[in-house]
């Protein structure tokens, strides 16, 4: 399962994702869709480890992963 709790961006002033909880387990499909400039890419580049969030947690398998790199994230499955 793949989740996120709290998930904030900030850049400098600009509120990117706000508190984002977020679950999807194994076998699911899930789209998520906005307009442009509403978080999508930003929130898939916390979850790949391209950004960092200023807040929150994300979990694979359980396993806190927020923070890690892109390279350890893929290793991870």
């Amino acid at each position: 399962m793949l989740r996120t709790e709290r998930l904030t961006v900030r850049f400098g002033g600009l509120l990117a994702l706000d508190n984002v909880d977020f679950a999807i387990a194994r076998g699911e499909i899930r789209a998520i869709i906005g307009p442009n400039g509403a978080g999508k890419s930003t929130f898939f580049n916390c979850l790949t480890g391209v950004l960092r969030p200023s807040s929150g947690r994300i979990l694979f398998r359980g396993e806190d992963i927020t923070g890690l790199s892109p390279n350890r994230i893929s290793q991870k499955g």
